[in-house]
This record gives structure tokens, C-alpha cells and sequence, in this order.
């Protein structure tokens, strides 16, 4: 119901709709990504240090990020090797609070020379799949008054109320969405 409505439904006239109360509405949007800064200074230290490491001295063991398209790129000599890069990968994430969870592994490539390659994908925002889990496991829940819905990349979540918004919060973390959420813009 419109303000509109709501102050015709009262009997307020045209004259007096801008004086008619109405409940302020609280909202947060619940999204997903990571700090781009975060993930190039995390590449930056496992790359020194995978230069520095003795069963990589004179072995191919590349490491490119494009910022754009949210990925990186390993190119290594075999697969052990990738998977050495990619634990020293992961305790440099772990240490800048990068979420694990929105790296997305692909297949294991071969490369020229006899070399492996492997794309990993930086998840930066919800899918529409996802988004539409959110909201319908929201709206299962029957909350009284809270409202979710779709927005771009990220679900948007309205309520008069902010206790039945700090409910909502408690009921989507306790489920296991595959990628890390983030709760802001909480207005």
C-alpha cells in the first residue's frame, strides 16, 4: 500500500498526505564477493613465496589475475604442482580474510610442453539462481512483516521492524549457500 493509499484509507485528505505518519521501513541487502585489493595482495605474497621455495627452484609456476573478469590463472609444470600452488594459495586468502568460498576451481587443463593450467573463478556477486533460493527460504520462514526481493546481484531485505530483520540475518546464516554472504546497507 502506497503512502498515498495508506493516508486515504485513513480519511486524510490530499491536503495533509505529506503530515500522514507512516512506519519507517528498515532495510539491508545481503550480497557476496570479495575485496579485489585483498585477493592482488594475497597473489602478490604466495607468489614470493612460491619464488623463494626449494621444489620450485627452475620450475615453470605462474600465477596471472585478471581484476576484470574476477579470475586467476595458474600455469605450472603438473598437477602436484598446481596442487602446491594452490595451498600455499589458500593459507594467503585465509590470512586476508579473503572468502574461500567464492573461489570456484575449474577443470584441470593441459598446456604446451607437457604443462597444466587451471582458471579459478572469484564469485563477486549472487547469481539469480541463488538470489531466489534466498528470497523463497526468506519468505518460508513466514515472517510477519519482512519483504525480500531480487535486486540486481543482491537480495534486498525490508522490514518495519528491526528485530524481525536481525531474525532474518540469524535464519540465512544458518543455512549453507555454497559462497560467503555479507549483510550491509543497513538502513
Amino acid at each position: 500500500m502506497s503512502a498515498w493509499e495508506y493516508c486515504l484509507h485513513l480519511g486524510v485528505t490530499a491536503d495533509f498526505v505529506n503530515a500522514c505518519p507512516m512506519a519507517k521501513t528498515e532495510s539491508f541487502d545481503i550480497t557476496t564477493g570479495a575485496d579485489l585489493q585483498e585477493v592482488d595482495n594475497a597473489l602478490n605474497q604466495a607468489r614470493k613465496e612460491i619464488a623463494n621455495r626449494f621444489d620450485f627452484k627452475n620450475v615453470l609456476a605462474d600465477i596471472d589475475f585478471d581484476r576484470d573478469k574476477a579470475t586467476i590463472t595458474i600455469h605450472t609444470a603438473d598437477d602436484y604442482k598446481l596442487e602446491a600452488i594452490w595451498q600455499v594459495l589458500l593459507q594467503r586468502f585465509a590470512a586476508r580474510d579473503v572468502p574461500l568460498k567464492n573461489m570456484e576451481r575449474g577443470k584441470v587443463n593441459p598446456a604446451a610442453g607437457g604443462t597444466v593450467r587451471q582458471e579459478i573463478e572469484i564469485v563477486q556477486g549472487l547469481d539469480t539462481d541463488l538470489a531466489k533460493k534466498i528470497v523463497k527460504h526468506i519468505k518460508s520462514q513466514k515472517f510477519k512483516k519482512a519483504q525480500a526481493q531480487v535486486q540486481g546481484d543482491a537480495v534486498r531485505v525490508s522490514s518495519p521492524s528491526r528485530d524481525e530483520l536481525q531474525s532474518v540475518i540469524t535464519v540465512v546464516k544458518e543455512e549453507d549457500w555454497g559462497v560467503e554472504l555479507n549483510f550491509g546497507n543497513y538502513r
